[in-house]
């Protein structure tokens, strides 16, 4: 994949948040404050360190990505789009009847999307299952998945931390949105996960602590995962729910509802979209 510099990326992620909040507020409804917090892991992934072809996403040899928190889907589909797996315009079919773009994405490789996912946590223990596969097939593929704060607390993310440990599954990677909300409110008074990094430690990944909303930080910890050896690694990327829009940041209402139409039109000014 071409690399893009540090500046080209953080204009990819805006780009990703118009369309994701398009798509929430076109939709009436879904979920774009993890959205909005992840939108820069997510871009430093699929245009900096990704190897796929858009062009051909059944490639064999590709890497893989499972978006283990479903409901941030269109945080997914904004990448994939702008990626060229398929066209922009179809964005607005979101979470619409008979759309391969649905609420919580669906297996379907021709646009990119390599798992049903929705139920929090299942999709690290999937990654970890291709990763295996890569192993036993002899391939180099790399699987990555995002984690979330809230997610985490479901007792089937750990179980998976600790298989992929035990297993020194090295071309695992985990992005864990630590963005501290959750939808009844902050993560540090529904249910305390910290230290998150120690906790991953203590479990025999290698760890990367980053501000998850700095490119820079992003592609240097992507690049550090790919050299690890002999256990998987967890990039921790501290976030800002809403980034990026001044109303909606850190503001847990924000976590699954659409704007309404003034908030849409405050959002897409702060994002650069002229009226």
């Amino acid at each position: 994949m071409q690399t893009q510099s540090i500046q080209e990326l953080t204009n990819i992620a805006r780009h990703l948040r118009i369309n994701i909040i398009k798509m929430v507020h076109n939709a009436g409804c879904g979920h774009f404050g993890g959205a909005f917090s992840s939108a820069d892991m997510l871009t430093g992934l699929f245009f900096y360190k990704l190897n796929y072809r858009p062009d051909d996403p059944f490639w064999e040899d590709r890497d893989r990505f499972v978006l283990s928190s479903g409901h941030m889907s269109a945080g997914l589909y904004a990448a994939l789009a702008k990626l060229g797996v398929f066209n922009e315009k179809e964005l607005m079919g979101f979470r619409k009847f008979g759309t391969p773009l649905q609420g919580h994405p669906k297996f379907n490789l021709k646009y990119g999307i390599e798992m049903s996912t929705g139920s929090l946590g299942q999709g690290l223990s999937i990654g970890n299952g291709m990763a295996l596969a890569a192993r036993l097939k002899n391939k180099n593929y790399r699987v990555y998945s995002l984690e979330t704060d809230g997610g985490s607390e479901s007792g089937m993310v750990w179980e998976g931390i600790m298989t992929a440990a035990h297993y020194k599954l090295d071309n695992r990677c985990v992005l864990f949105d630590l963005n501290n909300v959750q939808i009844d409110g902050y993560m540090s008074d529904v249910m305390n996960i910290h230290p998150v990094a120690d906790k991953f430690r203590a479990f025999n990944w290698h760890a990367i602590e980053i501000d998850g909303n700095d490119m820079q930080q992003i592609c240097a910890a992507l690049d550090e995962a790919a050299a690890t050896k002999g256990r998987p690694t967890a990039i921790i990327g501290k976030t800002i729910m809403g980034k990026g829009v001044s109303i909606f940041e850190n503001k847990p209402k924000y976590h699954g509802v659409a704007p309404t139409d003034e908030e849409f039109k405050t959002a897409m000014q702060e994002l650069g979209v002229q009226s």
